[in-house]
C-alpha cells in the first residue's frame, strides 16, 4: 500500500513548484477581473495585454525548469519581469476604473508573494552552483 503522504510524482519538474500554481492563480484571477470587456475595444486590448504579462509568469518558469541552472536563473528573471508588468498594468486597471481598490490590492499582494518566492528560488539556485557557473547571466544564446 502506498504511502498517503507522498506526494505524487510529476513528470514536468515545473509542476512540483509552489510559485509555478501561484502564476497559475494569478492567471486565473486575470480572467475573473476582466469583465467581459467585449463591447469595449480598448478593454479588450488591455486586458489581453494584462493576460499576456500574467502568462509570461508561468511560462516562464516552466521554460526554464527544463535547463540548466544559469539558464533557469534568466527565465526566473523573465519571470519577474513578468510580475512587474503586472504591477503596472494592475496601478492602471485601478487607475482608469477597471478593477476596484479591493482587487488591485488582492492583485498587488499576490504579484509580491510571487516576486519573494521567484527571488528565493533564484537565491537558492545560485547559492547550489559552483563558481562561475553563473557568469553567463545574459541568458540561452
Amino acid at each position: 500500500m502506498e504511502n498517503e503522504h507522498e506526494r505524487p510524482t510529476t513528470f514536468f519538474r515545473f509542476e512540483d513548484l509552489r510559485i509555478y500554481h501561484k502564476a497559475l492563480e494569478y492567471v486565473n484571477w486575470v480572467y475573473e477581473v476582466a469583465r467581459n470587456p467585449k463591447d469595449n475595444p480598448f478593454l479588450v486590448s488591455f486586458f489581453e495585454r494584462f493576460l499576456t504579462s500574467a502568462n509570461g509568469i508561468a511560462l516562464n518558469i516552466a521554460e526554464g525548469s527544463s535547463r540548466n541552472k544559469s539558464q533557469f536563473v534568466y527565465y526566473l528573471k523573465m519571470a519577474k519581469s513578468s510580475v512587474r508588468e503586472c504591477v503596472v498594468l494592475s496601478s492602471i486597471a485601478q487607475a482608469r476604473g477597471f478593477v476596484n481598490a479591493a482587487e488591485f490590492e488582492d492583485s498587488k499582494n499576490r504579484l509580491m508573494e510571487m516576486t519573494k518566492m521567484i527571488g528565493a528560488l533564484i537565491g537558492s539556485l545560485q547559492r547550489s552552483v559552483k563558481p562561475g557557473e553563473l557568469d553567463d547571466e545574459d541568458g540561452p544564446d
